[in-house]
């Protein structure tokens, strides 16, 4: 039988668990009591990389991120327009490009419940003061029954001010209108 012998003249024994986890950002995440949490989340932060973790500046949480994203919701009742999302762009010019998905769910209208998707590729660009959606987003949509009818539910990107906006429209239905709830991701690079 063979044994080891640990030389403890050589520096300290290891703690048995860790005392400290450098971060990303808001470095380092310092386990309370040998429990760190860890948790999950999403943030608008543009990072090549697409994750970072957050030690929220020396709590015992551990925040791991999916970065270049942001997430809305939104209801309608009628034809009436709603931004899902408002992306604010920032001061610095660029161009972004954004991958989208919405899912739509009527809840109250003639023939609901009823469900529709749409998937939206598009770019916009900035001068840091302005936005510029540029020319030709790509639209695909899924209605199920009267969505799907003339007048039919949209999605689309459109801009305000310096911001990239997320817009939806729902619709009536001759007798009153659809309640939609709406829900929207989308993903975007930035070049710069």
């Amino acid at each position: 039988m063979s044994q080891v012998i640990k030389n403890l003249a050589s520096g300290p024994v290891p703690p048995a668990v860790a005392t400290s986890y450098p971060t990303d950002i808001n470095s380092p995440a310092i386990p309370a009591a040998n429990v760190l949490n860890v948790v999950g989340g999403t943030v608008t932060t543009d990072n090549d990389n697409g994750i970072q973790t957050d030690g929220s500046s020396g709590s015992n949480t551990l925040t791991v991120q999916l970065t270049n994203r942001a997430v809305g919701t939104t209801t309608t009742v009628g034809a009436v327009t709603a931004a899902v999302i408002t992306f604010p762009l920032g001061a610095i010019p660029g161009v972004y490009t954004f991958d989208i998905t919405i899912a739509g769910y009527a809840s109250a209208g003639i023939g609901s419940p009823l469900g529709c998707g749409f998937t939206i590729v598009g770019s916009v660009r900035t001068d840091g003061a302005a936005a510029t959606l540029i020319p030709t987003q790509v639209v695909d949509h899924f209605e199920e029954g009267t969505l799907g009818a003339a007048p039919q539910v949209t999605a689309a990107l459109a801009v305000s001010g310096n911001n990239a906006l997320v817009n939806v429209t729902g619709k009536t239905d001759g007798a009153a209108g659809f309640t939609i709830n709406w829900k929207a991701s989308l993903i975007y690079t930035l070049a710069t």
